[in-house]
């Protein structure tokens, strides 16, 4: 049994201080007549988080979530998919849970937003109007930064870097590929969605060719000469993927992978060697989400946020929370985004039904499945300063642990998985 339940995981967001639990006056009549709308946008770890618990603490209010897909297939845990521990189904979620809350849950994508008006245009043609709007469109990559690659490129040389059709693109290739082939893994420069999820990834890759494709390679060609748990990672390639990993930093390839050529599977360093590729993994440089930047809330490819509420900088009665936001220290993730969601539901509750307002905490692990039970973790604890998130707390893994605890480590993960899913979707 893990040592990480449902249970447990509520009650660990809970003593973070981020969900709201009194309530007083009414600060807003119209509010408390239920008439206050709350819109958000984007159904992952943030956007359905703040959904389902402002809707669940204020059944009154007319809650609408906006997302595109009809299910959602988590990034977090899809390494594990990838390696062969997990199947499809179980990283994949759907948005009953949300609907039985009284969440009104629209399947469709926003394409624009007016601030002044306080509209969502929808890309089916429907208008929403709103009070307050949440904003968690999560990542778009960075197509033009790598030269060669594109969205049509992406289904020959997948990023999988949003889950979904991606991720099972490159499962099915690295079933497909012949033993002996060069898997070809281009990590992305920081900041980036997940920073330990890349080498979770080289892990979960190399036990897969170890087992399935022994006499094949893992190139992984990185823009970066330090990465996150770069020494826990490295000490698990040397014990368990020796003769299969190697891991090239940037003054041995000219900076990583520059461009891609399709139609030859070769991938280019930035001092020019050509690679052939079995499977070519590139995972470009990444933006906050395109309706984040329609909505005026981006400056350059992030969203600042005023760290007490993750309100946006810019764009009043608008919050962005999640990978799209600038967050510092607090690493793009999803524990991070569920950490910020609770946050937000405080602030927008506060606002528009007068519910107490606490001090914004924040809490965030990530954890790496490195081999079969051998999972590894780093986190830390953060109060909002006056200019950004703050670590009041941290911890990590360390190197030379013995196999029970790298066990338990794991077990706890996934515990963890089964916490947040529920806490996100409303499962009961």
């Amino acid at each position: 049994m893990s040592d990480l339940n449902r249970r447990d995981f509520t009650k660990i967001m809970g003593a973070a201080g981020t969900v709201a639990a009194g309530a007083s006056l009414f600060a807003n009549v119209a509010y408390a007549q239920g008439k206050g709308k709350l819109v958000v946008v984007g159904g992952g770890a943030g956007g359905a988080t703040v959904a389902h618990h402002v809707k669940k603490q204020a059944p009154n209010l007319d809650v609408t979530l906006v997302e595109g897909q009809k299910t959602y297939t988590s990034c977090f845990f899809s390494n594990l998919y990838l390696g062969g521990y997990r199947s499809f189904e179980s990283i994949t979620h759907d948005y009953e849970g949300l609907r039985k809350v009284g969440v009104n849950v629209v399947n469709d994508w926003a394409t624009d937003v007016d601030a002044q008006k306080k509209t969502v245009t929808l890309k089916g043609g429907q208008t929403l109007s709103y009070d307050k709007l949440v904003l968690s469109p999560g990542i778009d990559i960075k197509y033009d930064s790598i030269e060669g690659y594109s969205p049509e490129v992406a289904k020959i040389m997948p990023h999988a870097w949003k889950a979904g059709v991606q991720t099972a693109i490159l499962r099915r290739q690295l079933l497909d590929m012949p033993d002996g082939g060069v898997v070809v893994l281009a990590a992305p420069p920081n900041p980036f969605r997940c920073p330990p999820g890349p080498y979770e990834r080289v892990s979960m890759i190399a036990h897969h060719l170890k087992h399935y494709k022994p006499r094949s390679k893992l190139l992984v060609l990185d823009p970066k000469p330090k990465f996150s748990k770069m020494a826990l990672f490295q000490e698990g390639w040397q014990e368990h993927y020796a003769n299969i990993v190697e891991w090239l930093p940037p003054e041995m390839t000219g900076g990583g992978v520059k461009q891609v050529v399709a139609n030859t599977m070769e991938v280019v360093s930035g001092d020019g060697e050509r690679i052939k590729a079995a499977v070519a993994n590139i995972v470009p440089p990444q933006r906050a989400g395109e309706i984040a930047h329609k909505a005026g809330c981006a400056k350059g490819d992030w969203c600042p946020i005023v760290p007490e509420t993750f309100e946006s900088r810019l764009v009043k009665h608008v919050h962005v929370l999640g990978d799209a936001s600038i967050a510092k220290k607090m690493p793009k993730s999803a524990f991070s985004a569920n950490s910020q969601a609770k946050v937000v539901v405080n602030a927008v509750l506060a606002e528009m039904t007068g519910k107490k307002k606490f001090p914004a905490r924040f809490r965030n692990t990530c954890w790496s499945l490195i081999s079969t039970n051998n999972g590894v973790k780093v986190g830390a604890s953060y109060k909002a300063g006056a200019e950004s998130v703050e670590v009041t707390s941290q911890f990590i893994s360390k190197t030379g642990e013995d196999a029970d605890l790298r066990q338990r480590t794991y077990e706890e993960s996934i515990g963890w998985y089964s916490g947040i899913t529920a806490d996100i979707f409303a499962k009961a």
